[in-house]
């Protein structure tokens, strides 16, 4: 009796699978279907708002083509580029130094059941605080100085920083922990080999919601204190009654919210991740 062998069947490609039966890598679909989704999206957004202005044919709801007018005339001011600068500038140094406190004291009160009880009150009253009464205090306590919106935006985004950071901390292996135990890990090699690495997703997360809230906070305090930045041009707007030209500054901010998040923290949340995928194969 013999044996008659078969040579296998060629395998063909399927949506699901490329050439050889290897099954396509899904990033590559989302690259061209993400973009095109959020496209959709202010596809609708813009036509809605442009038909509920036509359909109520009032000054307090401009078109799209006025508001797009007003965008124009902004970005072809320099006085717009002056203005944006000086709200970076002070989003940044506030940013910076609730990010500061945020690491110190999430990954204290992740480790420490004594440091979590010393400032959970802290953590508790800073979120329940809206953003209009830490600019109003600032504004009160530190007048038209610089302090004034640092202050503001580190007490608006370091409670919502701490808070991830310490979640963060909670779910962090503790195998690593032992070995970083065993093998007598400095304080510095334990921050930087072990705590950041780990913590990334947390930080980066902590870190968006802890930007729109920074950036909200800073246009309240440049309403009602400051006399520069994009707040006190906005409050300039809303006193001229142009409110296509407060639109055409809310649009601008959310672009800039955007390049920062497609243009900066996606790119450095990838980077740190790197190893994850490195160590998944």
């Amino acid at each position: 009796m013999s044996l008659r062998t078969r040579a296998p069947a060629p395998e063909t490609a399927t949506p699901e699978t490329g050439h050889a039966g290897l099954p396509l890598a899904r990033g590559a679909s989302f690259r061209w279907r993400g973009p095109a989704a959020a496209a959709s999206f202010l596809v609708l957004l813009v036509g809605g708002w442009h038909g509920m202005a036509l359909a109520m044919d009032s000054v307090l709801v401009p078109g799209v083509d006025q508001i797009g007018a007003e965008v124009l005339r902004l970005v072809s001011d320099p006085g717009f580029y002056t203005d944006l600068g000086v709200t970076f500038q002070r989003v940044a140094l506030g940013f910076a130094l609730a990010f500061a406190v945020a690491v110190f004291v999430g990954i204290a009160m992740g480790r420490s059941p004594l440091a979590r009880r010393f400032f959970e009150p802290a953590v508790l009253i800073g979120l329940t605080v809206p953003g209009l009464v830490w600019a109003l205090l600032c504004v009160i306590w530190f007048g038209v100085a610089l302090i004034n919106p640092v202050m503001a935006v580190a007490l608006s985004s370091a409670p919502a920083l701490t808070l991830s950071i310490y979640q963060g901390t909670r779910a962090t292996d503790a195998q690593l922990l032992e070995m970083a135990h065993v093998y007598r890990f400095s304080t510095r090699d334990r921050l930087r080999y072990l705590w950041l690495p780990s913590l990334a997703p947390a930080l980066f997360g902590g870190a968006r919601l802890g930007l729109s809230l920074a950036w909200k906070v800073i246009v309240l305090v440049e309403i009602f204190g400051m006399s520069s930045g994009v707040g006190a041009a906005i409050n300039g707007e809303f006193a001229a009654q142009n409110v296509a030209g407060v639109l055409a500054w809310t649009v601008l901010f959310a672009v800039v919210m955007a390049v920062l998040e497609y243009g900066l923290l996606q790119g450095l949340e990838n980077r740190a991740g790197r190893w994850r995928k490195v160590a998944a194969v």
